[in-house]
């Protein structure tokens, strides 16, 4: 991020968001087939609309019986995920039990599988792309603030509606949090704004109250708001109906929400429901995981990094570490350093962070850098 001295904000969405709820069911889909086989090439897409599931995708297993089974439990997969993120009936959401779902997997282009598995025994980049990874001292979690705090109070607000804190909360809702930057580094918060699905017979007042009281106290404390701090709640003034029945629902719709908020570019390749070969996403984790070693060794305190990929190629075609002049050693090359360091070929990423394992589910939630509630492999230092 180039802000210096201004504000920034980012934005954050809940489990229940329609297009997290695609994220979920299509990294539901993935986990099941790694589950079954380490090595399967998923790409799964979800779309969802009203009463109205669709999971579509190409699909490669080394058993068909492997392939054939999550097909037939796919269905079952689809009302789990919806029944888990609280939604309960069709009249404001989507019921679990009763809404269709259709089911659209087909086999792997072979034209696509022979650059990736190749016959040399290499495994080939899933596409061509570039990703980028980011950390910076903005937070412990080597993560930019703004998007950080979005995502503690769209985790808050999941907690007090779950427990039954706040009754009357339903699982859609988004959060958007602005900080003021000075020096390039946050110094307070400026605004929250935070609309949340609710039930239809509470008063806009008490949800207001609630929500304040609950959700945005317990996590901005009052030392972080500057003089001008303000919140708006609902700004709208009525969010009964909400998830798929408000909006549809795609799968890889949020993928600024699922990293950095905006602070750091991005390679346009969404993460949910693709393995690990689909560098998409195994090439942007190990991306953020060679950021964050950057600032975390005091090399600099903020570095951006960007892989590109040719599809069937393993070598990256270029790899550069930015670090915007924060940099401790002017004279230390850290693009070198971590080159000789690191694999940075398909296959030594998804073998140095274990990436075929079935760990994708809850990372469609809540964002997949800077978790210190899961133990992800690119998050280590």
């Amino acid at each position: 991020m180039s802000i210096k001295n201004g504000l920034f904000s980012s934005e954050s969405v809940s489990e229940g968001h329609p297009d997290k709820l695609a994220d979920r069911i299509s990294d539901r889909i993935l986990d099941a087939f790694l589950e079954r086989d380490p090595n399967a090439r998923v790409a799964c897409e979800t779309m969802l609309a009203d009463q109205c599931v669709v999971i579509a995708g190409e699909f490669k297993t080394k058993r068909i019986e492997d392939f054939q089974a999550v097909r037939e439990t796919a269905v079952a997969l689809v009302r789990e995920v919806l029944e888990d993120t609280g939604y309960d009936e069709a009249a404001t959401g989507i019921d679990p039990n009763r809404c269709e779902v259709q089911v659209r997997f087909n086999r792997q282009s072979q034209d696509i599988n022979q650059g990736v598995d190749r016959r040399d025994g290499v495994l080939g980049a899933g596409d061509q792309g570039l990703m980028f990874g980011y950390a910076c001292n903005d937070t412990p979690e080597l993560m930019p603030a703004p998007i950080m705090f979005a995502h503690r109070l769209m985790r808050r607000q999941a907690e007090v509606r779950k427990d039954g804190t706040i009754p009357w909360l339903q699982p859609d809702a988004k959060a958007q949090v602005t900080f003021r930057y000075v020096n390039g580094m946050p110094t307070e918060i400026e605004a929250i704004v935070l609309s949340t699905q609710h039930s239809d017979e509470v008063e806009l007042g008490d949800l207001k109250q609630s929500v304040l009281e609950h959700i945005i106290n317990p996590i901005v404390p009052d030392d972080m708001r500057s003089n001008a701090f303000r919140t708006l709640i609902n700004p709208t003034g009525r969010f009964v109906t909400g998830g798929p029945k408000g909006d549809v629902g795609l799968t890889g719709r949020k993928i600024i929400v699922d990293t950095y908020g905006g602070s750091a570019p991005h390679g346009g390749g969404a993460f949910s429901g693709k393995d690990p070969s689909k560098v998409d996403r195994s090439a942007a984790y190990m991306a953020r995981f060679l950021a964050k070693q950057v600032v975390a060794r005091g090399w600099a305190t903020r570095a951006q990094v960007q892989l590109a990929y040719a599809i069937g190629i393993a070598e990256p075609v270029s790899f550069v570490v930015e670090t915007f002049g924060t940099e401790r050693d002017a004279q230390m090359d850290a693009t070198q350093e971590l080159s000789a360091e690191f694999d940075l070929r398909p296959e030594g990423i998804i073998a140095m962070l274990g990436l075929n394992r079935p760990i994708y589910y809850p990372t469609a939630a809540y964002g997949h850098f800077g978790r210190s509630d899961l133990q992800l492999p690119w998050e280590d230092i």
